[in-house]
């Protein structure tokens, strides 16, 4: 491809570079470069791709793309933003892939994976359509499932990937939209057929540094997408949709506007209620229990709508959908009257909904296993520790992924918001073990929350993953003590 046809509708600040040349590929990790490769320079956090200039042109690099004056000895563009520049050149070298799709953007800070799953499920059951999907856990292109290790990938990959899902036949595209994607132009040029906001709590302040940035972050999904669906309980709703330049179809539990809930039921084995807006009314059933199931369906509902699916439709879909792995999931405990469950939970809010939805229909003792994350927002921590103490009738506080920090560092700041004299918890670092002692205290009617590592099938220690799935980790015990 020409330079000037990747280049094209891009604002260039200087340039003394052949349009004419050829560019075999696009990157932005030196370590790729090939002859004929265009290097985009990104500023990152950890390092300057500025820095690896030199080695891109040894390695015959025809051009570099930066937001940094370089010498004239450099065949170099510049540009107002690297990182703007690299959405621009991946839309442009796989000619506008999601112009191909209707786009659907989920953001929140929690129920993202599961709404979006859900959303998949419904298009698939109602339309028959093939349907691509972006997100936390996995990407998929129809049954295909390609793992993924970022809510949104980086911007270059995300039009790849979004190219391989139009060339495949997909008419639709369902992601997951980070706020990191939104910050960092992943998702730049893209636009939405719908955009839906499920919640926002506390989480990634060590990016954003207040939840007035944060929201604003989010909010700018409703500035790039022609019909919005939008949870009207959350506090953080006004802030989400004062800006909105399309239609906002609102969601609720609590009040009768918009699309609500009337009628709820909360069940062991899931959830059931009337879901209303205008003159359609119809029961939904969903599999998946908790109320925040009854969110994320509204969401789903809410979304199915807004692309011309009638309500009873995607209710009738959602009756057969499956639950989603690593949120609330049953993990088997043969010959135990004991329950495990396994979830994602791993902000404040995500732990309070999960502990109690299941303290509502549990019969025995709720016991929480939780850890916090390292390397992120330490001000959660605490809140945490205050949380899972506090609803559980007993907490194993242990280790999630910490990363490259101390996990002993992180329980101490988890312990900072737990209550002294409370007798109700116990402190053991390994994760592992801290399992196996949920199990061994487990009596009849107990539920077990693991939460923090739901889906994930690794744990990162000093910067390292291991391989740890918990669900692996249930099984090998119950057969070792069963001999």
């Amino acid at each position: 491809m020409k330079l000037s046809q990747l280049l094209a509708g891009m604002e260039l600040l200087k340039s003394n570079v052949d349009m004419d040349i050829e560019i075999t590929s696009v990157v932005y990790d030196s370590r790729k470069v090939t002859p004929g490769s265009l290097f985009v320079a990104i500023s990152g956090f950890a390092t300057d791709g500025n820095k690896y200039i030199p080695m891109a042109l040894e390695k015959g690099a025809s051009a570099i793309v930066t937001a940094q004056p370089q010498p004239e000895s450099v065949p170099y563009i510049q540009v107002a933003s690297d990182r703007l520049a690299l959405a621009q050149l991946g839309d442009n070298f796989y000619n506008h892939p999601g112009k191909a799709m209707k786009l659907v953007g989920i953001t929140g800070t929690n129920g993202k994976t599961s709404s979006t799953l859900l959303l998949k499920h419904v298009l698939e059951q109602v339309l028959g359509a093939k349907v691509g999907l972006i997100g936390t856990m996995e990407n998929m292109i129809g049954d295909l499932v390609i793992p993924t290790e970022r809510t949104t990938p980086e911007s270059f990959e995300l039009q790849g990937l979004l190219a391989q899902m139009r060339d495949a036949g997909c008419t639709y595209a369902i992601m997951e939209v980070s706020s990191h994607a939104i910050a960092l132009d992943r998702v730049a040029g893209l636009h939405y057929a719908v955009g839906a906001f499920t919640n926002l709590t506390e989480d990634h302040l060590d990016f954003h540094k207040t939840m007035e940035d944060y929201c604003k972050t989010k909010a700018e999904l409703f500035r790039r997408c022609d019909y919005a669906v939008a949870n009207r309980d959350d506090a953080w709703f006004a802030q989400m949709t004062d800006n909105a330049l399309c239609p906002v179809l609102t969601t609720s539990a609590k009040e009768k506007v918009g699309l609500y809930a009337e009628d709820l039921q909360l069940l062991a084995d899931g959830i059931a209620f009337t879901a209303v807006c205008g003159e359609q009314k119809t029961k939904v059933n969903l599999p998946i229990p908790g109320k925040f199931t009854v969110y994320n369906a509204l969401t789903v509902l809410g979304c199915a709508m807004q692309l011309g699916i009638s309500l009873e439709d995607a209710a009738n879909a959602l009756r057969n959908a499956k639950g989603v792995k690593g949120r609330v999931e049953v993990v088997p405990t043969p010959g135990k009257a004991y329950t495990v469950l396994i979830d994602y939970a791993h902000t404040p809010d995500g732990l309070e909904n999960v502990l109690s939805s299941v303290k509502g229909y549990c019969q025995g003792r709720l016991i929480a296993v939780f850890g916090c994350g390292g390397d992120r927002d330490p001000i959660k921590r605490p809140i945490m520790g205050k949380i899972g103490v506090d609803i559980a009738d007993y907490a194993v506080i242990t280790s999630d992924n910490p990363r490259t920090e101390d996990p002993e560092k992180i329980i101490q700041d988890i312990l900072k918001g737990v209550n002294p004299a409370k007798n109700n918890y116990k402190v053991i670092e390994n994760r592992v073990k801290a399992i196996h002692h949920a199990m061994d205290i487990g009596q009849k009617n107990d539920i077990i929350v693991l939460a923090g590592k739901g889906h994930e099938t690794y744990q990162e220690i000093c910067g390292v993953k291991h391989h740890l799935d918990e669900r692996e980790v249930v099984a090998a015990y119950l057969k070792e003590k069963n001999g």
